[in-house]
């Protein structure tokens, strides 16, 4: 058998061309799709933490321009909220602020 430097030469050079384009694809769209999962997993939490905030509003246990986490907490409006990303608890003095478009809560 004779092995011929040329042929494997470009073969090496072809299969290394494939390598980097899979490459040059896969990371960006990857990042993509994590972000992505990673906001809608923060929106998801945003809308249930000013949903409980409503209804502490609506039944009247929450006054004011504000009021935390500690308080829709002990109102049981909510269980303990974890950042879906981190996987830790959010700090119980997290505020949600009362405008007249809605609530205002920054989670991230």
């Amino acid at each position: 058998m004779v092995i011929n430097m040329k042929n494997m030469s470009k073969k090496y050079i072809i299969f290394t061309s494939i390598a980097i384009l899979f490459l040059i694809i896969a990371f960006p769209t990857t990042y993509k799709i994590i972000k992505n999962y990673n906001n809608k997993s923060y929106i998801v939490v945003e809308k249930k933490i000013k949903e409980a905030a409503k209804k502490c509003y609506l039944e009247e246990k929450c006054t004011g321009d504000e009021t935390t986490l500690k308080v829709l907490y002990e109102n049981n409006y909510l269980d303990t909220i974890v950042n879906p990303v981190t996987k830790k608890i959010y700090d119980e003095n997290l505020v949600i602020k009362k405008s007249e478009n809605g609530f205002t809560v920054n989670v991230r």
